[in-house]
C-alpha cells in the first residue's frame, strides 16, 4: 500500500486529492495546522476512512514537518498548504512569504533528509504569470508576478525546480490555473458569486457585491486538476506542467451565467461594485496553454466553463437550503 502526505489536506484540493488517494488504494496522512476549533468541513466524509489519518504540523514549524516525514516515509508528498487567498497577501505579505514560499523550502528539506527517494509535488499557480508576457501561458513563459502571493509562488516554483537539479530529487511543479469547487473558500470570486447568486435567488440578500468584472480567468474544475497531480508523480521522470482548459473567461461572465442558471435574466439590478475586492495590482487576463499535459499525462478536463457554473450555483443552493454540506461534493 502506497502511502502519500498531503499538506493543506483541509483545503479544497487537499481534500479531493484525498479522496482520489484513497479511491486508488493509497494510505492517506494529511497534514493540517493545528487550531483550537478545527476546520474539517471539506474531509468529514473520510476521517473516518480506515486509511486515513489526520495529522499535526505546519510550514513554518520545520520540526514538525522532518518528523511527519521521517516517521511517515510516505512514497509521495504533495504540497498543496499555503496562503492562497491573492487580496490577503497585500495585508499579510510577510505571512504569505512565510507560508508560501520558505514553507516550500522546509519541506523540500524534510523530504531531502528523511524520504529523499519521495516523489515531491509542489503547488504552483498562474499568477506567478501576473503581468503576463505571451498569450497563451505555458511553462516556458516568463513570470511576472503582480501581488505578494504570486511573488511567494515563484519562489516555491523555483525552489522546486532547484532541489530537483541540485539534489537529484523527483520535485515536480504542477502550474494550476483557476480551479473551483463548491468546496472553494467562501472569500474566492468564483464561490463568492455562486453563494450569493444563490442567496439573491432564495430571497436572502438583494445584490452580489464584487470588485472588477473585466479580469479574464482560464477556469477549470478542481476534481479534474486533483487528477492531474497525481499524473505528475505517476512519471518515471519529473517535471513542471502547466494545468489548464485553455479557455478564459471574464468574471461578469461568470456572473451573468450564474443568474442565468437561476432564471435572473436582469443580472444588472442584483450587481454592486464594491471597491473594497479591487485588488492594487490587476492580472488582467490568464489563459493557459495545457498541451504539454495533455501530450505528456494523458490528461484532459472533463468538466467545461458552463458546467461548473452550474456545478457550484446548484451546491449552493443545496447548501443554503441545508439540503447538503460542502464534503457532500
Amino acid at each position: 500500500m502506497k502511502k502519500a502526505l498531503i499538506t493543506g489536506v483541509t483545503g479544497q484540493d487537499g481534500s479531493y486529492l484525498a479522496e482520489l488517494l484513497l479511491d486508488k488504494g493509497y494510505r492517506v496522512y494529511g497534514m493540517s495546522r493545528r487550531t483550537s476549533t478545527p476546520i474539517n468541513e471539506r474531509i468529514e466524509n473520510i476521517l473516518t476512512h480506515k486509511n486515513f489519518n489526520l495529522v499535526s504540523g505546519d510550514l513554518i514549524d520545520e520540526a514538525s514537518l522532518m518528523t511527519l516525514v521521517k516517521d511517515i516515509q510516505p512514497e509521495e508528498v504533495y504540497n498543496l498548504a499555503a496562503q492562497s487567498f491573492v487580496q490577503a497577501s497585500w495585508v499579510q505579505p510577510v505571512l504569505t512569504g512565510q507560508y508560501t514560499a520558505i514553507g516550500v523550502t522546509k519541506m523540500l528539506e524534510a523530504v531531502r533528509f528523511f524520504q529523499p527517494k519521495a516523489k515531491f509535488y509542489q503547488a504552483s499557480s498562474s499568477e506567478m504569470f501576473g503581468k503576463v508576457q505571451a498569450i497563451p501561458q505555458s511553462e516556458s513563459t516568463p513570470f511576472y508576478p503582480r501581488s505578494p502571493y504570486g511573488v511567494a509562488k515563484a519562489y516555491g516554483h523555483y525552489i522546486t525546480v532547484n532541489y530537483r537539479e541540485s539534489y537529484d530529487l523527483f520535485a515536480c511543479s504542477g502550474i494550476l490555473f483557476n480551479h473551483e469547487s463548491p468546496r472553494r473558500g467562501l472569500e474566492f470570486v468564483t464561490r463568492k458569486i455562486a453563494n450569493q447568486v444563490a442567496s439573491v435567488k432564495l430571497g436572502l440578500r438583494s445584490h452580489v457585491e464584487l470588485g472588477n468584472l473585466d479580469a479574464k480567468r482560464d477556469w477549470g474544475y478542481a476534481k479534474d486538476y486533483v487528477v492531474a497531480m497525481w499524473l505528475m508523480l505517476q512519471q518515471d521522470q519529473a517535471d513542471d506542467y502547466v494545468i489548464a482548459t485553455g479557455e478564459t473567461h471574464t468574471v461578469g461572465e461568470f456572473m451573468q451565467l450564474a443568474f442565468a442558471h437561476v432564471g435572473i435574466k436582469d443580472w444588472k439590478k442584483h450587481f454592486c461594485h464594491n471597491p473594497i475586492y479591487d485588488r492594487p495590482a490587476e492580472v488582467d487576463l490568464l489563459i493557459g496553454d495545457p498541451s504539454k499535459a495533455k501530450k505528456a499525462l494523458s490528461w484532459q478536463p472533463t468538466i467545461n466553463f458552463e458546467e461548473l457554473v452550474k456545478i457550484m450555483v446548484e451546491a449552493e443552493m443545496a447548501i443554503l437550503q441545508g439540503k447538503a454540506k460542502i464534503a457532500d461534493f
